[in-house]
């Protein structure tokens, strides 16, 4: 299976346990590896025949915003079924890190893989 990958993708949010956090916005850095033919897409040179990763970049922010959570897990989660079910993804790898989270880690966070190769 081809994949439309982007990587180190920054996004600023709520997100947090604590009560201080759900007061500010905090950097997440997300991958995002998705299973897709893009045989189609290089057939005939057609953006609409793959995914559209600036456009799935955007929407990744838009949800993370409109959709606030106390744990990295819940996000990944629920970020993965929408995203497979409004782009028709089989298959998707996300990772969600949340760095300065740990004092003395570069980063922290989740990894899930969903669908079907």
């Amino acid at each position: 299976m081809d994949k439309v990958f982007i990587k180190g993708l920054k996004i600023q949010t709520t997100i947090g346990f604590y009560e201080w956090e759900k007061q500010i916005k905090q950097t997440l850095v997300l991958d995002l590896d998705m299973g897709w033919n893009t045989a189609g897409a290089a057939e005939n040179d057609e953006l609409a025949k793959t995914l559209d990763y600036a456009e799935i970049s955007q929407e990744v922010a838009v949800f993370a915003n409109k959709n606030p959570v106390d744990l990295l897990e819940t996000l990944a989660e629920r970020l993965a079924q929408h995203l497979m079910v409004k782009y028709s993804i089989p298959w998707l790898r996300l990772v969600i890190g949340k760095p300065g989270a740990v004092h003395n880690a570069d980063n922290v966070g989740v990894e899930i893989e969903r669908g079907q190769r």
